[in-house]
């Protein structure tokens, strides 16, 4: 690995499947050492992207360096430089948690002399050493999650690579494996996680979201928001939600409300008109106001803000 230059360098990276664009000319970089997040629904080409910086799908058009190596030149270089946690864990349900440990040493040509070092790390990493025994079909979701991330990080790779490593466990769960993605990052790994959490965006350095192929929004959580200080949002929460929405339709000092949770997140022009407006709808129609302030936007409102710019330039 290159340790001057960046982690990651994408260019113009295209991913077509006959018609379909999975990846529409998408370029960013990574630090060395930085935790980037690939923030998006689902089916909005995260996958696809991480997939071709692994070495597993070859891209269509675009060029792409991983730890310095070029993909479409030195693949074999990258695989033995990244690790690589898919959303499916990658685990075998019929090993104990220490064969599967073995097992992945062996698939990541970990020295002979190095396993049993490498395994007491993993096993004291992921909080496993009193379960090392343990079938791991038998294991909760966060413990299969911790154990898969120990498992990719058996031959100590610089870059780290995680595809939605937190889906389908409890919040709980999600919080205690980003410490242990901060640990990593601490070390020098470089940690690229794709995830549809939007609260996740904030434990990021850098994020890159993104819609339909393409990336929207790139930069630090902190920026993202900023962005929207053309606007002002608020928030509502009311005796009636599906009438709150009605009551708002045709209510010009509302550019835009949409459901947040038991409320309604508003967005406005100006605020103290916004709010006489709103409560002289409400009134008008019998709804009770329980809340009704402005907030600072969340990472769901900077990328539902970004998505129906996206689609207005596109309608």
């Amino acid at each position: 690995m290159n340790p001057q230059g960046p982690a990651v360098e994408v260019r113009n990276l295209v991913k077509r499947f006959e018609a379909f664009v999975a990846v529409d000319n998408v370029s960013f970089t990574v630090g060395r050492g930085e935790i980037f997040g690939f923030l998006g629904s689902n089916g909005a080409g995260k996958t696809t992207t991480i997939r071709m910086l692994c070495g597993l799908l070859t891209p269509t058009s675009g060029s792409a360096r991983v730890g310095g190596f070029d993909l479409a030149t030195q693949p074999e270089q990258i695989k033995q430089t990244i690790g690589y946690m898919s959303q499916k864990f990658s685990l075998y349900d019929d090993l104990t948690v220490e064969e599967n440990i073995d097992f992945f040493s062996g698939v990541y040509g970990v020295p002979q002399a190095l396993r049993h070092e490498r395994k007491e790390y993993v096993l004291q990493m992921s909080a496993l050493e009193d379960r090392s025994g343990a079938m791991t079909r038998l294991l909760a979701g966060g413990w299969k999650q911790r154990l898969a991330l120990g498992c990719a990080i058996l031959h100590q790779p610089p870059i780290l690579f995680l595809d939605e490593p937190t889906s389908g466990v409890d919040p709980i769960a999600r919080r205690s494996f980003w410490d242990l993605i901060y640990q990593l990052s601490a070390e020098g790994h470089t940690v690229f996680v794709t995830t549809h959490y939007m609260d996740e965006a904030e434990y990021c350095h850098r994020l890159a979201l993104m819609h339909r192929g393409r990336i929207i929004g790139l930069g630090p959580a902190t920026e993202l928001k900023a962005a929207l200080t053309s606007r002002t949002l608020m928030h509502l929460d009311s005796t009636d939600l599906v009438e709150s929405l009605r009551a708002l339709e045709g209510c010009e000092e509302v550019a835009e409300a949409a459901v947040f949770g038991s409320g309604l997140h508003l967005t406005v022009r100006d605020a103290a008109a916004a709010e006489l407006a709103v409560r002289k709808a409400l009134t008008e129609r019998g709804i009770g106001i329980q809340r009704l302030e402005v907030i600072d936007p969340s990472m769901e409102d900077v990328f539902v803000a970004m998505i129906e710019e996206e689609e207005r330039k596109v309608s």
